[in-house]
C-alpha cells in the first residue's frame, strides 16, 4: 500500500500565475477527495506578499467540509505560521528545512542549519499543542544555486529534525535533479539514521520524476507526494517545474499491482477539470493519454 499525499492545492498552486479563488481552491480539494485523496496539503501559512497564491489560506480552510477520514495539512515556515495554522482546523502541520545555505536564505531568510533548528522548534511546539507535525528537507538532491548537496549534510539535518519527534521526514527533489540511484541511497541513509518513516516529494523537471517514484517504492517508501495535473513548483527556485502528476503515479502503481486508494478514472476527471480551470494544458501525461487500453476492438 502506498499513501499518496495530494499537494495540488498548496505546492501545486503556489508557483502558478493563475490566482484561484477560495471557491476554486475548495472545489479542487473536493475533486481530489472524490478521486480518493485522504491526506491533502490544503494551504500554507506564509507571507502573502511573497506567495500571493496563498493569501486566502484561512478563508479556504474555513469553507472546507470534508469527510472525517480526510487529513488536512498546512505548511508553515516558522512559529508565526504555526500559530496561524493552530488557529484553524488543519489536523497536521508540515514545516520545511532546506539542505543548502543559499537556497535556505532565498526561501526562508536563514542558513540551512537555522532552517533545521526552526523546523525542530516548530515540530515541538505543534506537538505540545496536540497536533501532528512533520518536516520536509527541501533541495535534498540538489540546489539551483550551489549544485550538488552532500548526502551527509541531508542526513545530519534529518537527525536534527528527528530529535524533535516528527511523524515522518520527507525528502524533496525541489528542482527535479534526482535520479533513481540517488533516491534509493538517500532514503536508506535517512531512514537508518532517524528510524522514522521517509516520505518522498518529487518534481518532474528533467523527466525523472516517475522513475524516482518507483525507486522510492523499491526502497520501501510508503508515502509519496503528487499533484493533480502535475502542476506546481517553488517560486524561489529558478526553472523548478511541476510535481509528479497524481494520475501518472496512480497509473504506475495500478499497473504494478500496488494499492493506493484512488480511482484512476476519477483522478483523470479531476485533472481535466483542473486543466480547464487553469486555462492551459498541464504536464500530466495520463490525463491526456488516458489509462490502459480496454481492448474493446472487435
Amino acid at each position: 500500500m502506498v499513501e499518496i499525499v495530494e499537494v495540488a492545492p498548496r505546492d501545486g498552486l503556489q508557483n502558478e500565475s493563475v490566482l484561484f479563488s477560495v471557491a476554486q481552491k475548495a472545489a479542487l480539494i473536493d475533486h481530489a477527495v472524490a478521486a480518493g485523496a485522504r491526506r491533502i496539503e490544503v494551504a500554507s501559512f506564509v507571507r502573502a506578499d511573497r506567495v500571493p497564491q496563498m493569501a486566502d489560506t484561512e478563508a479556504v480552510i474555513a469553507v472546507l467540509d470534508l469527510p472525517a477520514n480526510v487529513v488536512t495539512i498546512g505548511l508553515v515556515l516558522n512559529k508565526k505560521g504555526a500559530f496561524r495554522a493552530l488557529a484553524t482546523t488543519v489536523q497536521e502541520v508540515g514545516t520545511v528545512a532546506v539542505a543548502s545555505d543559499t537556497f535556505a536564505q532565498r526561501n526562508q531568510g536563514q542558513t540551512s542549519q537555522e532552517s533545521a533548528d526552526m523546523a525542530a522548534e516548530v515540530i515541538q511546539f505543534v506537538r505540545s499543542e496536540g497536533r501532528r507535525a512533520q518536516a520536509t528537507i527541501g533541495a535534498a538532491f540538489g540546489c539551483p544555486f550551489e549544485g550538488a548537496v552532500p548526502h551527509d549534510r541531508v542526513v545530519a539535518l534529518a537527525e536534527r529534525i528527528a530529535a524533535a519527534g516528527p511523524t515522518e521526514i520527507a525528502l524533496a527533489d525541489t528542482i527535479g535533479v534526482a535520479v533513481p540511484e540517488d533516491v534509493g541511497t538517500l532514503i536508506e541513509r535517512v531512514r537508518a539514521a532517524t528510524g522514522l518513516p521517509v516520505r518522498i516529494h518529487l518534481h518532474n523537471t528533467r523527466g525523472t520524476g516517475i522513475a524516482n517514484a518507483w525507486a522510492a517504492v523499491q526502497a520501501g517508501v510508503s508515502t509519496i507526494d503528487a499533484s493533480l495535473g502535475g502542476i506546481g513548483g517553488c517560486p524561489f527556485a529558478p526553472a523548478a517545474t511541476g510535481n509528479i502528476a497524481t494520475e501518472d503515479l496512480i497509473y504506475l502503481l495500478d499497473r504494478s499491482g500496488i494499492e493506493h486508494g484512488y480511482d484512476l478514472g476519477k483522478t483523470i476527471d479531476a485533472a481535466r477539470w483542473l486543466t480547464h480551470e487553469m486555462g492551459r494544458p498541464l504536464p500530466g501525461a495520463v490525463s491526456r493519454a488516458g489509462g490502459f487500453p480496454t481492448g474493446t476492438a472487435a
